[in-house]
């Protein structure tokens, strides 16, 4: 293996010593993208290494727009913005805004600086995914940001892989507040995924009993 795929994999597995070691030895691997372009940063925001993400942040000379909203760096964030605010519209190699991330980590300034800025509320993802920043934040358990997304238009009935709409990732959640926000922004409990299964029937399945009422057509 490369020096990088050494250090994308011991970000992958979680070896902060081994992370360290590989920096001591080139401080340009804290840089380095993997076969996608994905930044080490954001892969290792991916796989939820926080302890990394840190080391890696303080190791940088600077973040892109990217990394700097998935760690939550509102300061960088407005400076990048306030160069070129077309960047709020860019997506990374693997196919996210920024806007994405800020749904997915749970950003809600950042996400409203990105809306300010001309972000689009309903950008898909150009991957397999084809999550919106909707069912990022959704799948997260973000509810400011769900909230704040549908305020700027986002559709609550967007589907994702698979069908999946915003109130199915919520019923499956079994977040009744979530549930409740996406039906008061017109949300359509009827909708079906590929598999044909309702919000109802998922929160059914997954044993979301206290869902049952808010899901039923006639609620």
């Amino acid at each position: 293996m490369t020096a990088c795929e050494l250090f994308f994999d011991a970000i992958r597995r979680g070896d902060t010593r081994h992370v360290r070691l590989l920096l001591q030895q080139d401080a340009g691997l804290a840089a380095s993208r993997d076969a996608t372009g994905v930044s080490a940063l954001l892969f290792a925001c991916y796989n939820r290494r926080r302890e990394m993400i840190e080391l890696l942040a303080d190791t940088l000379p600077a973040l892109d727009l990217f990394e700097a909203t998935a760690v939550g760096r509102l300061d960088r964030v407005t400076a990048l913005l306030a160069e070129d605010a077309s960047r709020a519209r860019a997506f990374t190699p693997d196919g996210f805004t920024a806007l994405h991330y800020a749904a997915f980590f749970g950003q809600p300034e950042l996400a409203a600086a990105l809306l300010a800025a001309g972000a689009d509320p309903d950008a898909q993802a150009r991957n397999a995914m084809q999550v919106r920043p909707l069912h990022s934040a959704v799948a997260a358990g973000q509810r400011a940001v769900v909230a704040l997304l549908l305020r700027q238009g986002a559709d609550p009935n967007t589907r994702q892989q698979g069908g999946w709409t915003p109130m199915q990732g919520a019923a499956h959640l079994g977040d009744a507040e979530m549930v409740r926000t996406l039906l008061a922004h017109g949300a359509d409990r009827a909708v079906a995924n590929d598999e044909g299964k309702t919000a109802l029937e998922i929160a059914r399945a997954d044993g979301h009993l206290h869902l049952l009422d808010l899901l039923r057509l006639d609620g």
